[in-house]
């Protein structure tokens, strides 16, 4: 076993040590020790506790535009690459691929009015998503809440639907980027999940592998996002712009608020329902809004420039694709989704105005009803979530319902309220919450 592994080491191009030692003392990577440590960590010759050095090190130490740009590279060519050079318009032309990337936050439901949306106007989306860990929500669980919907398609189906439909919106598969795959899971349980090069590369290995000709982000910022911090928030988005403009994907970002949830749930099936309410021209206004600005942006970057997203979502087109959408992958569009068995409701403590519904409580408090998983392969209650009557902006009167509490195991609810205890401030009336959807747009 020891001499098999000296021959293996004396074979490879270089030590793993020695590449620790460049980025523990400053130092700038070449693009062929790049190429060789995610190829290497991917046979597994690089062992867990050398590349969680080797992270840890890029977390303190950094990693300059030429270096990150080379681990994305690398990670893409670990694996497949999509291609939708066979998709056509009616008219014989190609027809353009525009994708959005949301960092993750509270209520974030964007992805399902968003891409059928935007499919209205001969762009096709291709939408590969996750799932939920934590306090943030995963568009497939959501989804998977309509009976029938599956999120599992092979790359056929994905191109047959994205031809006929125009939009789709499921997992990736096993074959993109599996060096991502290895190095998120290490980089989960060594606390190296904020370094900026690491998650730019994650993000961005995979939408570029995915083959979308260009590529809308939604950086949220705040206490329900990944990023508390504006300046890091930026920082993160201007990274990953940067990656997608050097491979040739049109991308552009939108730094947005993450300090109040999206909409009014967070949850699974409540989150499709609200969804469904926006799809009918309808919805909470802070949930229209950023449909409507990221699809605009979206087809700005195919190159579309005279569309009118708001006009289709009052007139039934966008909803016409998501029931297509949704038949496609074998849901039921019409069926009921899940409901809670169980319901608390909480009261507002004091009459004034909302001024602060904090986005991580609520998440939190979501997670604990059932509705996220702290490991992967937890399963999630489809009816669980909370259900927010108000909004910061709302006048609100002592004794009116202010949350609703849903889930099958009532014996969450405690843990859920203790997350929700400070969760909301009430101010006198006349107070104005400071509010800023959009803070800005980065290309």
């Amino acid at each position: 076993m020891t001499e098999t592994r000296a021959t293996d080491s004396i074979a490879e191009a270089f030590d793993a040590v020695d590449i620790i030692r460049v980025k523990r003392d400053k130092g700038t990577l070449s693009p062929e020790q790049i190429d060789w440590t995610i190829d290497a960590y991917t046979r597994g010759v690089i062992a867990d506790e050398q590349m969680a050095a080797l992270n840890m090190a890029i977390l303190l130490n950094g990693m300059d535009r030429t270096e990150i740009a080379r681990w994305t590279a690398a990670m893409i060519a670990s694996g497949e690459r999509m291609d939708f050079s066979s998709l056509r318009r009616p008219d014989g032309g190609l027809k353009y691929t525009s994708d959005k990337h949301s960092t993750g936050g509270v209520g974030d439901k964007i992805t399902l009015p968003l891409a059928p949306l935007v499919a209205v106007f001969g762009v096709a989306v291709p939408q590969l998503s996750g799932r939920g860990l934590g306090h943030t929500g995963g568009t497939l669980d959501k989804l998977e809440a309509i009976p029938g919907w599956r999120a599992s398609l092979s790359n056929d189906e994905i191109l047959a639907q994205l031809q006929d439909v125009g939009a789709v919106i499921c997992a990736a598969g096993a074959g993109l980027t599996p060096a991502d795959k290895k190095l998120y899971a290490l980089r989960d349980v060594t606390g190296t999940v904020e370094a900026i090069p690491l998650i730019a590369s994650s993000i961005m290995s995979k939408k570029i592998a995915e083959g979308t000709g260009s590529l809308v982000l939604d950086v949220k910022v705040g206490s329900g996002a990944f990023m508390k911090d504006e300046a890091k928030a930026r920082e993160l988005a201007e990274t990953m712009v940067a990656l997608g403009q050097d491979a040739g994907v049109n991308t552009v970002a939108l730094l947005t608020n993450m300090g109040t949830p999206l909409g009014l749930t967070a949850g699974n099936a409540i989150e499709v329902e609200e969804s469904v309410e926006v799809l009918a021209g309808g919805g909470p206004a802070d949930v229209v809004e950023l449909t409507v600005r990221l699809a605009e942006e979206m087809l700005a970057c195919a190159g579309v420039r005279d569309a009118d997203p708001a006009a289709a979502l009052k007139d039934g087109r966008a909803m016409d694709v998501w029931n297509r959408m949704i038949r496609a992958q074998g849901g039921d569009p019409a069926a009921k989704l899940p409901v809670a068995r169980e319901s608390e409701v909480l009261y507002a403590p004091a009459d004034g105005v909302l001024v602060e519904l904090d986005a991580l409580a609520v998440g939190v408090a979501a997670w604990r009803l059932g509705a996220g998983r702290a490991r992967k392969e937890d399963a999630v209650q489809a009816g669980a979530g909370v259900r927010m009557h108000a909004k910061p902006g709302a006048l609100v009167r002592a004794g009116e319902p202010l949350m609703t509490l849903l889930t099958d195991t009532p014996e969450r609810f405690d843990r859920a309220k203790e997350a929700l205890e400070h969760a909301a401030v009430i101010a006198p009336e006349g107070s104005r919450p400071a509010q800023q959807l959009i803070i800005d747009r980065i290309a």
